[in-house]
């Protein structure tokens, strides 16, 4: 798995990033990952990225209501990362 790479409070958002986004070409939040998003935490994001080189869609970050907390946000953002890569 990958790890945590930053995590930043942001205005409505925790923002925690796995992954460089410099690394790709293509940076998009997909709708079919909403699902397993909100079943880990409400309203949360997660922002997908695709490699000029690749056809492989990568977390790039997770997103987490900035009510729940950094400590908190990481944790769910790597139970998010999981169900959507493992």
């Amino acid at each position: 798995m990958v790890g945590v790479n930053k995590v930043e409070t942001e205005e409505d958002y925790i923002h925690v990033r796995f992954r460089d986004p410099d690394q790709f070409d293509e940076i998009r939040t997909p709708d079919w990952a909403e699902d397993p998003a909100h079943s880990v935490s409400e309203g949360s994001e997660v922002r997908m990225g695709r490699e000029d080189d690749s056809d492989d869609w990568k977390v790039e970050s997770v997103l987490i209501k900035k009510s729940v907390g950094e400590d908190k946000a990481e944790e769910q953002a790597r139970d998010i990362v999981d169900k959507i890569e493992s």
